[in-house]
């Protein structure tokens, strides 16, 4: 189990330096280099002047060699130092610390009711296949996997939020203003957030399922004269949530990243509408920031599902 975890810590960091590197030379490869393209985005476009792209650049640090630009740069971020804010003037951390936060609060939210929701789904059709049940829920989940993440937000916005009044369809209240209200601002968007993870988490529940029940020792638990509720919950279930726990834990990216547009449709202040600031204000440190955030987070998240599928099944080689 030790090696395991080494070897799969190796690969964690092996990983986050690797798109360190490429998000740094992804940076620096902008055409025209990333000065000109911060003046131009100040001065609405067009020409802008050398003198002015020289200074910037001695300012940013970008006019040394590039292997000692990386040299810093990495130094920096062993130190967590993300660098400063163009537009703001402030340390990239201070300004992403409270979006962060808010954004965390809605994918925790949204892996609490699509986790339950769907893997309630997942049970209910998978000891039922065929049945109406089982057709209703699996059409559910294909509606639910096939529309996109805006287009929930924005339905349920327009009717849930502005039509029917049970919730606010737009805007934000400070933690420090109550939870109660702060969670209450956030249920919409997390709602909106979590169909997408809902619907993968229940078929592949289903698809679990199914395929346990159909085990040689699912069916002798059964010829043995075994309840069926002890028979799913100790030979069927412990042996079909791996698949689930392995895909919810690969989900997280995804719901990192559909916060971008859903924190936009109910203007919440989280770091997805950070980033889209970020690159519309052409403010590449805090953007190079945030995307370092985002793959860091899916990477490490990803080495946790790694382990933790292994705790659930020794059976997995390191």
């Amino acid at each position: 189990m030790i090696r395991y975890i080494l070897l799969r810590l190796g690969l964690g960091v092996v990983t986050v330096w690797g798109v360190v590197t490429l998000v740094f030379l992804a940076v620096r490869a902008v055409p025209g280099g990333p000065a000109s393209i911060i003046l131009q985005g100040g001065a609405g476009g067009g020409d802008v002047n050398p003198a002015a792209v020289a200074a910037l650049e001695q300012e940013l640090g970008l006019d040394r060699p590039i292997l000692l630009q990386y040299v810093t740069y990495l130094g920096d971020l062993l130190r967590g130092d993300l660098g400063s804010s163009i537009k703001y003037s402030t340390p990239v951390t201070e300004i992403i610390a409270s979006p962060l936060g808010n954004t965390v609060t809605l994918v925790f939210i949204a892996l609490i009711i699509g986790g339950i929701v769907g893997l309630a789904f997942g049970v209910l059709s998978g000891n039922w296949p065929g049945s109406v049940l089982d057709r209703v829920l699996s059409g559910l989940i294909s509606v639910a996997v096939s529309t996109p993440g805006f287009v929930i937000a924005i339905f349920l916005s327009l009717i849930v939020g502005l039509s029917l009044g049970w919730f606010p369809s737009l805007g934000y209240r400070a933690p420090e203003e109550g939870i109660g209200p702060f969670l209450y601002h956030a249920f919409l968007p997390s709602l909106a957030l979590s169909f997408g993870f809902l619907a993968i988490v229940g078929r592949v529940a289903r698809t679990s399922i199914l395929s346990v029940r159909r085990e040689d020792w699912v069916r002798t638990a059964r010829g043995m004269g075994l309840p069926r509720a002890r028979v799913f919950r100790r030979h069927v279930f412990r042996n079909a949530i791996n698949p689930v726990v392995t895909v919810s834990g690969l989900q997280l990216g995804g719901l990192l990243g559909a916060t971008v547009l859903i924190e936009q449709v109910f203007n919440w202040p989280g770091i997805g509408s950070t980033l889209l600031n970020a690159i519309n204000g052409r403010d590449y440190p805090l953007v190079q920031g945030i995307v370092i955030l985002f793959a860091v987070v899916f990477i490490l998240t990803n080495l946790l599902v790694d382990l933790l599928y292994r705790f659930l099944d020794p059976r997995v080689e390191g």
